[in-house]
């Protein structure tokens, strides 16, 4: 009788430290291991967009991205891109969020940015929820960015980049505030959508933004729409 051989599964506790999932993978010969993690999902306005990382070493600091001050995540973003032994960030636009719904945006843009990493993987750990269809072994964690390295690492760069490009999204839509609240819904946002209308940059299938659409404001432009057709 033929005997398979099945390795005996590790057991993670959850106060394990950051980086308990990639030594227990590790120790397993499961390597090199990415972490996938979003931001921008609740958001009612701008991109969604999804970092994928591979870490080369165990880097000081990682925090989940929310728990760290914007100078920090600033800090931890460069030097994760200068030491990272691969990075893929995707941007998913509002008009594609609006075509073909946030989940399946989500789930595709962890796709591509697990495809785009340069290096064979040998496991993959996504925040929050399974992803099919991954080239490697994967495991949904639950707040994995708050137990994971390699998650934290990616949400933080998918954080830094998203308040970058809302915060460069401010200077043509200034009466929106999205340098402050960074498309998230805020009494201020709220405010501003009523009285300005939403922008081509909000997502008009979220209710926030479709009431607003729908009770008849206008679709308000940048500043530099606005000056762009004046002779």
């Amino acid at each position: 009788m033929t005997v398979l051989y099945r390795p005996r599964p590790s057991i993670v506790r959850r106060d394990s430290g950051l980086y308990g999932y990639e030594r227990a993978l590790a120790r397993r010969g499961l390597s090199p291991i990415a972490g996938v993690d979003e931001a921008g999902r609740g958001a009612c306005a701008g991109p969604l967009v999804v970092a994928a990382v591979v870490l080369r070493s165990e880097l000081d600091g990682l925090a989940d991205s929310k728990a760290l001050s914007p100078a920090r995540r600033e800090e931890l973003h460069d030097r994760i891109l200068g030491s990272a032994r691969s990075v893929k960030v995707v941007v998913i636009p509002p008009d594609e969020i609006d075509a073909r719904g946030l989940h399946k945006c989500n789930i595709a843009g962890m796709r591509r940015a697990v495809a785009g990493l340069q290096c064979d993987l040998g496991y993959v750990l996504i925040d929050g929820f399974p992803v099919p269809g991954l080239p490697a072994p994967s495991l949904a964690v639950w707040k994995g960015d708050q137990v994971s390295a390699c998650v934290a690492a990616a949400s933080i760069v998918a954080k830094v980049t998203r308040d970058r490009m809302m915060t460069s999204l401010n200077d043509l839509y200034p009466q929106y505030g999205f340098a402050e609240h960074k498309g998230y819904v805020t009494a201020a946002h709220r405010r501003a959508l009523a009285a300005h209308g939403p922008s081509p940059h909000h997502r008009f299938s979220f209710v926030t933004v479709n009431s607003v659409a729908r009770s008849g404001a206008g679709t308000a432009m940048g500043e530099n729409e606005m000056g762009a057709g004046v002779a």
